[in-house]
């Protein structure tokens, strides 16, 4: 493509590649001046429908115009490609800035303020950008931030019409997107998955509060270097942004004000009624942070506000989570109860023998609770069999749907936060095994649900084999 011209752009060189497509240098021969030209992936606008809703996109960010967002010039098709000219910004985006290790606090707080504002801007007009990460955000060699790709995330967006259909394109999460799936998503969207809102991760619909999450995770990545929630597979991710609390900025890194923390913490609030109701609000409040940072005011809260971050932290600190809460209290008020009051050995005694009933009453909680946990997950279609043991909880499928994964850890997630005694539990998720496979694990004494079309399959030998638990129709615990 190089040195090739499309309409009046001259391609001049590569600028970079992604799920999209490829990004090249060009010359406006008309106007004589450099853009950044994106050539479409073929795939992305196969389906007419899918590539109009694009375009009324794509056009309307086109007419937003803001220093802290990347002109969008033209829209265009040559020769079969569907091309996008837009401004060229000479600078580096904010992930390799993050990388180099090149951002102070000053300077992370003055992009969030620069982007805040844009996004403020691209808002009122009813335009969400759907897809804000690191490497999205260009700040030049003057230190102006540039926010680029607006309008262009909706492609990576199905709508009903879609449904059922191969387009080509990647599969929106939350909806029919398998382990399979996830693996072979284009990189586009593998690489926006950390920044992803808790409504676009279970594929709800959005709205700009989703922008100002992922714009928290970017304030977040470049205030400590690290991201906020992190996986080791795709769905793995999906389930930390939906479900866990990420560390507070200022136990990452102790020098962080705490007002930066206050920030962070309000733009990533699972809910979205519990974030900034607008950018202009975030906005403001990292204005005020800027202006303290610049005049060397005394970065602290009054005590109120300072025992609330302290206290909004404390789960993330502690070796045990919310369980480590609740076990240093119990400590502190025994500590207590022991130095300031006398206690007599008769009571004493009585109150060993309560607490000793109350150990057994909390050490079969985790049974109880694993046995709510099979009546929940056997209720899902998907879902084959289910073999608990001791801490190993096994669940087969058919199919691993990205909700009904997140739903699945979550109720692990969910046993692991009430257990206060004993081996946290893990889970595994199979929805790959041959048939030799899963009859042998049906054969396992950990089996405590089974399918009915399992049960009555056409295998009458292996079924003869089956453990007694779990014979007769559909059992459960």
């Amino acid at each position: 493509m190089i040195g090739r011209t499309l309409k009046q752009y001259k391609i001049e060189s590569v600028l970079g590649k992604g799920g999209m497509g490829i990004v090249y240098r060009a010359q406006d021969t008309k106007l004589q001046r450099p853009v950044a030209l994106k050539l479409l992936k073929p795939e992305l606008v196969s389906n007419e429908d899918r590539r109009a809703r694009f375009l009324r996109e794509a056009r309307s960010a086109a007419a937003v115009s803001h220093p802290s967002i990347a002109q969008v010039y033209d829209i265009d098709e040559d020769d079969g490609m569907t091309f996008i000219a837009m401004e060229y910004v000479d600078g580096r985006t904010v992930n390799r800035l993050v990388a180099d290790g090149e951002l102070d606090l000053l300077g992370a707080v003055e992009i969030a303020l620069q982007v805040a504002e844009g996004l403020a801007k691209a808002h009122e007009a009813n335009i969400i950008h759907r897809d804000i990460k690191s490497d999205n955000i260009m700040v030049t060699r003057e230190g102006h931030a540039k926010l680029l790709d607006f309008g262009l995330a909706k492609l990576l967006e199905s709508g009903p019409e879609d449904a059922g259909k191969d387009t080509g394109g990647p599969v929106p999460p939350g909806r029919t997107l398998t382990i399979g799936q996830a693996q072979t998503i284009a990189g586009a969207v593998m690489g926006t998955v950390n920044y992803m809102s808790p409504e676009q991760a279970r594929g709800q619909d959005l709205d700009p509060r989703s922008d100002i999450f992922s714009l928290g995770v970017v304030l977040y990545e470049m205030a400590t270097g690290e991201l906020p929630f992190k996986g080791d597979t795709f769905l793995d991710t999906m389930h930390s942004i939906a479900y866990e609390e990420p560390k507070a900025v200022t136990i990452v890194r102790k020098n962080l004000p705490p007002q930066l923390h206050q920030i962070v913490f309000r733009c990533l609030r699972k809910r979205r009624q519990d974030r900034y109701p607008d950018a202009r609000t975030l906005a403001a409040d990292l204005k005020h942070l800027k202006h303290d940072i610049e005049s060397g005011a005394r970065l602290s809260l009054p005590p109120a506000q300072r025992l609330r971050g302290w206290l909004e932290g404390l789960p993330t600190a502690l070796p045990f989570g919310r369980n480590g809460m609740i076990i240093l209290a119990v400590a502190v008020v025994a500590a207590a109860v022991l130095i300031f009051t006398r206690i007599q050995w008769a009571n004493l005694m009585s109150t060993g023998i309560m607490a000793l009933v109350a150990y057994r009453i909390v050490r079969n909680r985790k049974r109880r609770m694993l046995q709510g946990f099979t009546k929940k997950v056997s209720a899902l279609p998907e879902v084959k069999a289910v073999i608990i043991k001791g801490n190993q909880v096994t669940v087969v499928m058919d199919k691993a749907p990205a909700k009904t994964y997140i739903r699945i850890t979550s109720l692990i997630d969910a046993i692991n936060k009430r257990l206060y005694l004993g081996k946290p539990v893990a889970g595994t998720i199979k929805d790959d095994l041959g048939e030799r496979e899963f009859q042998n694990l049906l054969r396992d004494t950990g089996i405590v649900y089974a399918r009915d079309d399992i049960m009555l399959g056409s295998n009458p030998e292996a079924e003869k084999k089956l453990p007694s638990s779990i014979t007769g129709s559909n059992s459960r615990t």
